[in-house]
């Protein structure tokens, strides 16, 4: 569930620097572009926050 959440504010922040960078740059704004390269950054986030927890020693 909490992951479901990173995905969701992912998405929700990626459209709103999306929206500002291209209006900065005088560029377009691409919805689905921008769904995507957010949802894989937080799939990143995910992956390395997965991989960097350090194992449960037995006593």
């Amino acid at each position: 569930m909490d992951k479901l959440a990173v995905f969701v504010w992912a998405a929700i922040l990626g459209q709103i620097v999306s929206f500002i960078g291209g209006s900065l740059t005088h560029g377009s704004y691409d919805f689905l572009q921008s769904l995507i390269v957010s949802l894989l950054t937080a799939l990143v986030v995910i992956l390395i926050g997965e991989a960097s927890k350090p194992e449960k020693e037995h006593q």
